[in-house]
Parts: structure tokens; C-alpha cells; sequence
């Protein structure tokens, strides 16, 4: 099953496990949010939304927040002794799909719990001579 979601005026396909970076939402990491606006759900029987699925959503975990690179706007006026320079980096969230929903349900997955990092192996004792 996949649904098509709508956030921050982009549209994306997403199932069930999908990673992305969409623009900032609210929420700290390690969430779960829901997003409201399914414009459709797919699988057998696709169901279009009149302009979105009503009582569909898809619960999301919040992965992180970060930034995106950095965009110059570089404008010259040539012969005339005007320049301007200004930047701006976009606030990005990191998401992972968790489950879609249909019919008004509430998300029944919570967010995964973080895998520990392994401690480095120690290295093997020299043989004694």
C-alpha cells in the first residue's frame, strides 16, 4: 500500500519504512506526528481524494531536524557599481514513514528504539617470547 501526502507544498509517494526530507515541521525527534492532507491512497482498490482522502493519514516518525546547503542569491548590475549578496539555507526534518492510516485510526506504532553502537573490539594480546 502507498498514499501520496501533501506537506510544505510538495508532493511526495511514500510507504510504509520510506526515509525523507521534507520541510520543517513541529514536533521533537523521536515523535510521532500524523499528516492529514493524503491526496491518495494506492494498493488494490486506489481511492482518490476530492482534493484529499477523508479520515486518511500517515503517522510519521521524527528522525531529526536539521539544515539544507547553502543557496546564494548573487545579483550584479554590471557598470553601475551594485552588487548584492544574500544566503539563506533551508530548515529541513529527516522523517520515516511509519504506517498509513484510513478510516479516522490512530497511529498503533510507536518510534523505534535507537540501536546502540557496538564497542570497539579490543585488539589481541601479543604472544609473551
Amino acid at each position: 500500500m502507498f498514499a501520496v501526502i501533501k506537506t510544505g507544498g510538495r508532493q511526495y509517494r511514500v510507504v510504509p519504512d520510506d526515509v525523507l526530507e521534507i520541510g520543517k515541521i513541529a514536533g521533537d525527534a523521536g515523535t510521532i506526528v500524523q499528516l492529514g492532507e493524503v491526496l491518495m491512497l494506492g494498493g488494490d482498490t486506489p481511492v482518490l481524494g476530492l482534493p484529499t482522502v477523508s479520515g486518511a493519514s500517515v503517522a510519521v516518525e521524527i528522525l531529526d531536524h536539521k539544515r539544507g546547503p547553502k543557496v546564494i542569491a548573487f545579483k550584479k548590475r554590471r557598470r553601475k557599481h551594485s552588487k548584492r549578496k544574500r544566503g539563506y539555507r533551508d530548515e529541513l526534518t529527516l522523517i520515516r514513514i511509519s504506517e498509513i492510516l484510513a478510516d479516522g485510526k490512530a497511529p498503533t506504532l510507536g518510534p523505534r528504539p535507537k540501536r546502540e553502537k557496538a564497542a570497539p573490539k579490543a585488539a589481541p594480546a601479543e604472544a609473551a617470547e
